[in-house]
């Protein structure tokens, strides 16, 4: 039977996940990814392209309910509110997006050994680190991210003549034995494991067994019928169950390597164990799970404000901006604002927070869908029962919470040191000072320097990083150099200028993970790489530049106002771009 839906589709009933997994059922799976791992890696790039392209179409055939169901899932009316749209753009539009590049990447490694490059390639000045920007890939990236450029900064060694060689190194490798990944999907963004095991699978040559997580395991039908192509070959297999059949996954002999997005205490529980013996394990440095795991594992994602000039229409533009980073997704991202770093002495700082305020005040509160935010909310609220909350607590709800003006000294709190992943974050006013002499400006060079000690020092994790700083303080000679000491200095896998750190995410070009460096024993935002579908192999950070005000306003603001008919067009536009199909994209683009 079908049933009519608000976008004028018909679907089938709502997919329901299968029960878990039986051990049975688990080791038949893995003994066939085993049975094909070398079956995958003989297949040349041109073939992996085709079996992108048809992967395109079958994203495409389940996008509908894909959309539904999440809607669903998180109490989303998708006809009213600030989720209107999200579910398009976090799921069937970023997969469809990550498979058109990665079938661009395919198709280049086809013809000269390697993906292309879209944009220049330098030695950043001052460095010998080499530099390639990797956005705008084409005109339409052009049209639809006005003024967005973004980079990949490459580790020490790494030299503009041997970057090709850094790339889609899985290909260069005369003897490819493949493997078996297990990708432990994340619960919070429906996109993530998909994407995670698109990366396993074509830029790391590893056949998949994917379980997703009990949270968004209604989505786990719809996977199954899009990685049909897949599936069909061997090469991907999809489990159900929570953390006792991850345990039995982790640990299974046929199984070489996992992945896994959640938070910090699950990768510790997978590597080194549960409970104290866990605990003493990992004081030890001795891992009890011996293959290697890589991960991405949450941050308590900063956003330093720039001090400057800023217009009434800056100040409502970035606390739209900031009220977005939080809001999204009803707070349950790894990249939503968690604290913003301010300067005490900047004439904006009480007229911005005025601007976030009354704007969360305007936000009805969203149900807080992801387990155990309830908790987590409470135990911030018992540090800072002076938390002001914008809504009601009730049937589920969670109101936006803002705890403002921490102290940056204290070295007890909780706000720096542990994600709230839930409706909650917090402001923090650093006592830089206006700096010396007449300039307006003189002071943002100071802030900066002090806000890129304290964010890499005072907060947890190094996922991404966010900046707000206006083009009048960048005419400033001193003001530009130290934002680029700034980028250059954080310590975050994604550096955003202007544009929300998400975006890093959103791009799918652009590596996403944890600053590297980070050990089994301290792992915070965790290990390795995904998305990157130009295929580096040895890289340090990706950095986004965007317009201080973007125009039109981005699709993801929660207060767009077309943003539900503007997703729909966009995940078929990513499905198979088109010129024809941009007028009706930009008209409702233009009215948000």
């Amino acid at each position: 039977m079908t049933v009519a839906t608000s976008r004028g589709t018909l679907k089938p009933p709502e997919p329901a996940p299968g029960p878990p997994s039986s051990r049975g059922v688990i080791d038949e799976a893995v003994a066939d990814l085993q049975a094909h791992r070398r079956v995958w890696a003989a297949v040349t790039a041109a073939e992996r392209a085709g079996l992108v392209r048809e992967l395109r179409r079958r994203f495409l055939a389940v996008a509908d309910r894909w959309i539904s169901a999440c809607e669903k899932g998180k109490g989303i009316d998708p006809r009213s509110g600030s989720g209107a749209g999200e579910e398009a753009l976090a799921g069937p539009y970023l997969i469809l997006r990550n498979l058109r590049l990665l079938q661009r990447s395919l198709e280049g490694i086809a013809r000269t050994g390697h993906p292309p490059i879209p944009g220049p390639v330098w030695t950043r000045p001052g460095s010998a680190q080499v530099v390639a920007r990797v956005f705008p890939q084409d005109l339409y990236d052009r049209i639809f991210y006005g003024g967005v450029t973004a980079e990949v900064w490459m580790e020490p060694g790494v030299t503009r003549a041997s970057l090709p060689e850094t790339m889609a190194v899985a290909y260069r490798q005369a003897e490819r034995p493949g493997g078996v990944a297990l990708v432990l999907g994340a619960g919070n963004v429906s996109s993530i494991g998909p994407m995670d095991t698109l990366y396993k699978l074509f830029v790391e040559d590893r056949v998949v067994l994917y379980k997703p997580n009990p949270a968004n395991a209604y989505l786990g039908p719809l996977m199954e019928e899009a990685f049909a192509p897949l599936a069909e070959r061997g090469l991907f297999r999809l489990v159900y169950g929570g953390a006792d059949v991850g345990s039995y996954l982790c640990n299974h002999p046929g199984v070489d390597e996992v992945h896994v997005t959640g938070s910090d205490k699950t990768y510790e529980a997978i590597v080194f164990g549960a409970g104290p013996e866990g605990e003493r394990r990992q004081r030890a440095g001795a891992p009890l799970l011996a293959k290697p795991v890589s991960a991405e594992l949450g941050n308590v994602s900063p956003v330093i404000v720039v001090p400057g000039p800023w217009s009434d229409g800056d100040l409502a533009y970035q606390a739209e901006n900031l009220v977005t980073m939080i809001a999204n997704n009803a707070g349950f991202n790894c990249n939503a604002t968690r604290v913003v770093v301010t300067d005490a002495a900047w004439s904006g700082r009480e007229r911005l927070l005025a601007g976030v305020r009354e704007r969360l005040a305007r936000l009805p509160p969203r149900r807080a869908w992801y387990p155990g935010a309830a908790d987590r909310f409470d135990a911030f609220l018992a540090q800072h029962p002076e938390a002001e909350r914008f809504g009601a607590r009730a049937n589920g709800d969670l109101p936006w919470t803002l705890v403002a003006g921490l102290d940056p000294e204290r070295r007890d709190e909780i706000c720096f040191s542990t994600e709230a992943f839930c409706s909650l974050f917090a402001e923090t006013p650093l006592g830089a000072g206006p700096g010396p002499g007449p300039s307006k400006t003189a002071g943002a060079a100071e802030f900066l320097a002090r806000a890129v000690d304290f964010v890499n020092e005072r907060l947890w994790g190094t996922l991404n990083v966010t900046l707000l700083v206006h083009p009048r303080s960048l005419a400033d000679p001193a003001v530009a150099r130290a934002l680029e000491a700034a980028v250059a200095g954080l310590r975050y896998g994604t550096v955003s200028i202007n544009h929300w750190a998400a975006v890093g995410y959103g791009l799918v070009v652009t590596p996403w993970g944890a600053y590297p460096g980070h050990t089994a024993a301290d792992i915070q935002s965790g290990t390795g790489w995904v998305h990157n579908t130009l295929m580096f192999s040895r890289l340090r950070k990706a950095v986004v530049r965007a317009p201080f005000r973007a125009f039109p306003k981005p699709a993801w603001f929660v207060t767009h106002r077309t943003a539900g008919k503007l997703t729909s067009r966009l995940v078929r536009f990513e499905a198979a771009p088109s010129p024809a199909k941009l007028p009706g994209i930009l008209g409702l683009a233009l009215r948000g």
